[in-house]
Parts: C-alpha cells; sequence; structure tokens
C-alpha cells in the first residue's frame, strides 16, 4: 500500500496532532457498491440505511436488514475466498464504523519507538486503501499499551463528523473528510475523567445536536467525589450542554456504551454504569428517569431495547443478592420509573455475559458468555431454548444478526456463521483465523460486507459477484408529538460547566424542555438569573461578567421561571503567574480532582494542602488547576513526605502533559508523559527523605518540533541550584496541557505548599 509524505502538520485552538492523508485507490472491480468517497452535508432523509455509523449499527442493536451476505470464507484470502481485502494497518481491538463510503476505526501508532501513540485512521470501504489518519499522543495515563484502541468511534451522517474517545480520555470531533481535528476536549484535565482500572475506555454516541460520552470522573468542589458521569457536548462546537452523575465512589470504570431508543413515547437514553446499576436518561436534558440495579460490579455490556420498551441487560459480576455470578435480565421501560418498584420482569442467573452485549431476534435473546457459551433464551420468559453452544475459549465482541444469520467470532479467532433453529442454532460454518489474529471489537456489515476486525488485521468479506440489498425494514417506536405536552418543565443552561478568564465575558444560552425531554419552541417571558460564589455576576441578557479580581473563583449561575429553574457551574481563572499559598484554610475549589483527595491543615502556624491516604482507590491519582491550552511556562512547588512511614510516597508535578516525579520506593526523579509504557522518560538517581521540605521545579517548552522538560529538586531552606537536575525531550511532543500536581500518597501522606505556575523567563 503506497504513502504519500506527511501533507499537513496542523494546530487548532487546543489540540496539536500529526495528520497524513493518503491517495485513494478507485481502479477496483468491486466498485458496483458505488460508495459516496466524499459526502457533503446530508439531510435525516438521506442517510443511506446500508451505513454503520456506530458500533452497533444504525438500530443501535447489532441487527441488519442487509441481504445476500456471505456464509462463508477462506481468511487465506485468494480466488473464491470471499476476502475482499485485509488491512494490516487496521488493525486492533476497535470495532470499525462505515459512513459516506469510508470506513474508520481506532488503532495504535508506531508502537514501540518513542512516538508511539493513538490514532483515528479512514479507509476507503470499498477497497481498503488508507485515506488519512489522525494520530494523537498519549498523554498523563496509566493506559497499557495493548489496551490503546479500545474505545469505537461514532459517525454523524448528517455532518460527515467522526467523534473519537482517545485511551487518555481525549474525546475529538475529526472531519470525515480531511481528518482534522475541529475541536477537542481533554476529559481527564477538564472534566477528572480516569484512564485507568486496565484502560477501560468508553465509546461517544450522537444523538441529534449532542455527541454524549461517559466515564468515572473526579470533578471540582461538589464533584470532586468520583462518579460515573454523563457528559453531553454540542457536536459542533463542543460546548458541554449537560452532565449527569449516578452514584458515587463506583467499584469499577466501565465501557458501556448506551443505546438511545423510544420508550412510551418519549427518547430514553439506556445504559449501565460503574455502580451496577442500568440507568434511563433523556437524552437531551440529562434528566434521570429511572434506574435498576444489575450487579455489584460495573457493567460493561450494552443493553438492547425492543419497540416495546423492553430492556435486556447483562454482566458477568455479582449479583445484588445471593452468590450467583452474572445474569442476564429482562426490564419493563414502559413500567420503570424513580418512584414505582421494581421493573425488572426476569432474571436468569449464572450466566456471566460480561462483555459480548445480548442480541435480540424475534421473540429469542441470545447471549455469549466470557468463557464463550452461546445462550439462547425465550425473550418473554427468560427460559433457556435448547443447549448452550461452546464456541471457543473466550469471548470478547458482540454477536451480529444480518440475512437470517448470525455471525460470531471469539476473542481467539474462531469465526461462525449460525442460523436460528427450533431448538436454538446450528452452524453453517465455522473457520479458526490464523495464528495471531485475536479479536476484541464486533463484526459489522455495510452496503454487502461483513467488516472484521482482528489483532492482526481488518478482513473486508463479501461476494463481490453479489449486488447488495436490503430486506423489509422495521419501522422504529415514535416519539410522541410535541403538541400533545406543550408546557414548560425543565429548563437547561449552556454551557452546563465552563473555564472563563478573568477580565471576560461569557453568553449563556437557555433552552427550555417540556416533562418529556422535548424542546420547545418558545421561552418562558419570566426567566432571572443569580449568581453564588464570587467570580462574576449576570445581566438581564444572560451574559456573565467575571468579577475582575486576580484569584481563581467559582460561580454558580441559577435561570428560574416561576419555580423551575437549573444551574451552570463556572470557574474563573486569571492569566498567568499563579500562586497558591493555602492561607484561605481551604483547598482551591477550581481544582479538578482536588478537594475529595486532599485537606487544607495548618501544621506549626503554617497552612498547607495536604493529599491523604484514606481514600479507596484514590491515593494515586493527578489534579489539574486551570486550562487545557497553556503552553510555555514552569511549575514550583514545595513538597514533603509524612515522618514516619516506612516507604516514601511518589510526588510530582503536571506541566504540558508531562509529569516530573520524584519517586519515593525507587529513591529517583523521572520525567514522563505515558507511565504505563514510558515511550519517553528520563531518570536520575536521587536520594531524599521523609519530614523533609524539598522545591519541585518544572519546565516545559516546544523548540524545533521538540518538547523539552526540565527538572530540579533541592532542599526548601537551601539556595536553588542553578543547573537543571535533569533534562528530557520528546520528539514527538505534547504541545499545550494544564498545570497539576501527581501524587501517590499509598504510602504516607503527603504536604503540599507554596505552589506557583509562571511564564517561562525568556
Amino acid at each position: 500500500m503506497a504513502h504519500w509524505h506527511l501533507l499537513d502538520t496542523f494546530a487548532s485552538r487546543r489540540n496539536l496532532v500529526r495528520l497524513r492523508s493518503f491517495p485513494t485507490c478507485l481502479a477496483l472491480s468491486i466498485t458496483l457498491l458505488a460508495m459516496t468517497l466524499a459526502a457533503p452535508l446530508a439531510s435525516a432523509a438521506d442517510i443511506d440505511p446500508m451505513d454503520w455509523p456506530n458500533w452497533r449499527g444504525p438500530q443501535q442493536n447489532s441487527c441488519s436488514y442487509e441481504t445476500g451476505l456471505i456464509e462463508k470464507f477462506n481468511p487465506k484470502g485468494g480466488k473464491g475466498s470471499n476476502v475482499l481485502w485485509k488491512s494490516e494497518i487496521a488493525a486492533g481491538i476497535s470495532t470499525p464504523i462505515v459512513m459516506h463510503g469510508r470506513l474508520y476505526t481506532i488503532v495504535r501508532d508506531s508502537p514501540g519507538t518513542r512516538k508511539d501513540a493513538e490514532k483515528v485512521i479512514c479507509l476507503d470501504a470499498v477497497s481498503g486503501e488508507l485515506i488519512w489518519e489522525n494520530i494523537y499522543n498519549v498523554f498523563l495515563s496509566d493506559v497499557p499499551a495493548e489496551r490503546v484502541g479500545w474505545s469505537n468511534v461514532c459517525g454523524d451522517p448528517e455532518t460527515n463528523q467522526v467523534y473519537a474517545l482517545g485511551a487518555c480520555c481525549l474525546l475529538q470531533c475529526i472531519d470525515g473528510e480531511s481528518g482534522k481535528t475541529l475541536w477537542e476536549r481533554s476529559l481527564s484535565e477538564e472534566y477528572g475523567m480516569l484512564s485507568t482500572y486496565g484502560g477501560r475506555t468508553n465509546s461517544p454516541v450522537l444523538f441529534e445536536n449532542l455527541v454524549i460520552i461517559s466515564g468515572v470522573t473526579t470533578g471540582w468542589d461538589e464533584t470532586a467525589r468520583p462518579a460515573h458521569r454523563f457528559l453531553a457536548f454540542d457536536k459542533n462546537k463542543g460546548d458541554l450542554v449537560w452532565i449527569t452523575s449516578t452514584r458515587p465512589l463506583p467499584e469499577d470504570t466501565t465501557y458501556s456504551t448506551p443505546t438511545i431508543a423510544v420508550i412510551n413515547g418519549q427518547q430514553v437514553l439506556v445504559t449501565g454504569s460503574g455502580d451496577g446499576t442500568i440507568h434511563a436518561i433523556q437524552p437531551r436534558t440529562g434528566k434521570v428517569l429511572w434506574q435498576e440495579p444489575l450487579s455489584r460490579r460495573g457493567i460493561n455490556t450494552s443493553v438492547t431495547v425492543d419497540n416495546e420498551g423492553k430492556v435486556y441487560a447483562s454482566h458477568g459480576e455479582e449479583n445484588p443478592e445471593g452468590t450467583a455470578m452474572g445474569a442476564v435480565v429482562r426490564i419493563d421501560g414502559e413500567f420503570a420509573s424513580l418512584d414505582s418498584a421494581s421493573a425488572e420482569q426476569w432474571r436468569t442467573e449464572e450466566l456471566t455475559v460480561g462483555k459480548s452485549s445480548p442480541l435480540k431476534v424475534n421473540d429469542r435473546i441470545y447471549v455469549v458468555e466470557d468463557s464463550s457459551r452461546l445462550h439462547v433464551l425465550d425473550s418473554e420468559t427468560g427460559e433457556a431454548i435448547g443447549k448452550p453452544l461452546k464456541l471457543g475459549t473466550a469471548m470478547r465482541g458482540s454477536l451480529l444478526y444480518a440475512d437470517g444469520k448470525i455471525y460470531a467470532c471469539t476473542a481467539t479467532g474462531y469465526f461462525y456463521v449460525l442460523k436460528p433453529s427450533e431448538d436454538g442454532v446450528e452452524t453453517l460454518f465455522k473457520v479458526r483465523l490464523p495464528s495471531g489474529h485475536d479479536v476484541g471489537g464486533s463484526p459489522i456489515v455495510s452496503h454487502g460486507r461483513i467488516y472484521l476486525p482482528t489483532t492482526a488485521g481488518l478482513f473486508c468479506l463479501g461476494d463481490e459477484e453479489v449486488q447488495p440489498s436490503m430486506g423489509p425494514v422495521e419501522p422504529a417506536a415514535a416519539e410522541r408529538p410535541l403538541g400533545e405536552n406543550p408546557q414548560l418543565a425543565q429548563l437547561q443552561l449552556i454551557p452546563a460547566e465552563a473555564i472563563v478568564e478573568q477580565g471576560s465575558t461569557l453568553p449563556l444560552q437557555v433552552v427550555a424542555f417540556n416533562s418529556l425531554g422535548q424542546r420547545l419552541d418558545s421561552l418562558p417571558t419570566d426567566l432571572t438569573f443569580e449568581v453564588t460564589g464570587d467570580g462574576g455576576t449576570v445581566d438581564s441578557d444572560g451574559v456573565f461578567h467575571t468579577s475582575g479580581q486576580n484569584a481563581h473563583q467559582a460561580a454558580v449561575v441559577t435561570v428560574r421561571s416561576g419555580s423551575i429553574s437549573h444551574q451552570a457551574r463556572l470557574r474563573v481563572i486569571p492569566e498567568l503567574p499563579w500562586a497558591f499559598d493555602f492561607s484561605s484554610g481551604e483547598v482551591p475549589v477550581t481544582w479538578i480532582g482536588a478537594r475529595y483527595r486532599h485537606e487544607a491543615r495548618t501544621i506549626d502556624g503554617n497552612p498547607m494542602m495536604v493529599k491523604i491516604t484514606t481514600i479507596p482507590k484514590g491515593t494515586r491519582s493527578q489534579t489539574w488547576m486551570g486550562p487545557t491550552d497553556l503552553s510555555d511556562y514552569t511549575v514550583t512547588a514545595d513538597v514533603k513526605a509524612a515522618a514516619g512511614a516506612s516507604k516514601l510516597p511518589d510526588i510530582g508535578l503536571i506541566n504540558g502533559r508531562y509529569t516530573l516525579d520524584l519517586m519515593g520506593e525507587s529513591q529517583q526523579l523521572q520525567i514522563r508523559t505515558w507511565t504505563a509504557q514510558l515511550r519517553m522518560a528520563k531518570s536520575v538517581p536521587l536520594q531524599w527523605q521523609a519530614d523533609t521540605w524539598y522545591t519541585l521545579k518544572v519546565q516545559a517548552k516546544v523548540e524545533n518540533g521538540e518538547a523539552i522538560i526540565h527538572g530540579k529538586v533541592w532542599p526548601r531552606d537551601q539556595a536553588e541550584p542553578s543547573e537543571w537536575t535533569l533534562t528530557a525531550t520528546d520528539e514527538a511532543p505534547n504541545h499545550h496541557g494544564s498545570p497539576g500536581l501527581f501524587g501517590n500518597a499509598t504510602n504516607a501522606e503527603i504536604f503540599i505548599d507554596n505552589v506557583t505556575v509562571a511564564r517561562n523567563d525568556n
């Protein structure tokens, strides 16, 4: 596959990515599919029903109405093999999507090198030729390298935009035509999203004008306690429209992708979360409609919702009651509410279906346990139909139903074509993929072709002699007309959260909704605004004005109409330089991930901040202080490890997405950006001890296409040394990032004082 040279390296306001574009081969006999390679903006009526724009397809249920699909293939290729092409470039564990004649997926870039990274790639869906790749760094994350590319992209056929969440919680909106990043949000630095626990990474979903993503986050002030939260952003601008929390302190991070369907006449987002519960949320407003406990731990599978509002969910952990592991459950979504008894209709336990999502076909539910045992259940009763079928040894991906057949592939590469039968399923075809072709994603179908992702390459399977076609499409359940319920019930204030620079203004948008979460055409005439906190004021036009003080401040803006109200939370942050001495007796309210894991203390008359040892799963964490677009600055802090501990903690500063870490047990000073992989890292031995104040200082800048990071440490009661203790360079630089703190207080408390952030000296 011939590659062009690097065509374009561009910097958006928030992000710098390495972007490569490539030629597209069109001289292929298989262009009978007549896919459009570059699509303009489309109306909803023009959307191609054969496209597969998200990982579970256009109906969000892993079902397709296409016909004429293959029943067998030879993975070795060749004439008559039904392998139309195989792309090693697209090898990975993500499930691809197909939109406007192009295939998009997430993979690892340059593995094992100093430029090891993640990327979204675009292939010609007909030929498999690479069109472009959008490369971005993995930073400030414990994600293992082999888990890079876990998330799945989703596409918006109306705008031809692609949305991707990176392994380090970088959410991007990418132009599907050019591959350029249109906007991005660093969900770790801005909202405290975690990318740990094995690298579980959620996938975004689209609904109307919103892109919705979720994860466990540790925010600021009242949201500093970890919770699995759902965040909805304006799909075109990236503004946060709403944020909704589940129960605090969840057991796990998860990767359950939400399903959006009409239940009882209203649009509902249904999903599992880290607290082990199935949540139903209005997708336009974030209002929680109902909750059903499913498991004692996090849920990784997606639910399936049928046209009657029945929700089918599964998990592979402990059940809320008893000792049985795993279950498949049916919930009556039309009956469920926050005020009623449980709407669970049946629960079939001891089925550990924790990774492969349930598939509903007619009146049957097909589920595959993590051990790869396929079960068929009656959708009305949950009773087993026939005997289970052992597919292999492990299952990660989900089933695909199309053309009357079920396609399945186990984690170790056993591919099946199955057909529903009276007593369960019958096997039409089975083949073992070559060694090294492990499967973490799921097969999809588009325009007569099945796309199968593996760790050694992505297969495109089909019969080029067969013209793709569609069977009858079952109409989806309809939302109630807005005219049936025109009364105001909810207000929305956008952005729901934002950073506002001191001395500037922020226009706020008010949106009105009825009780079903449908947007009303007009706003009430009696809107009023009020602000709590000392960050600023709001005028009668809904424009927020900062206080103008040179201080980090918080403001909560409330909009009201009668008894109906809604709030937006703003962090007001001045330009550099910053200085924090904790003399206020508080942990700074505007810092992300700080207040729950730290506390303010006064010791011997000196105020300071302390990272405590008693936070479950929170003794090793990061804290961020401000905007993500800062660059060319220096961070300094005085730090000390508590006396009396047998082992020392790790204490660090964050600058431009690089960490300077004073490491306790290993007695060294290290600069790094990706902890688990250390694609770039430099360390020097450094002896230090508890109960002694040290000053840490880190400076980062980008020169001649490389990042240069300097670090030094010295006893606080001594003069600052003129030389840096160590210097590291990064040939794949991070160009900007929020200042922050890193600490692992598992071994001992960490004392922090006199934190400063200032522009680099020229």
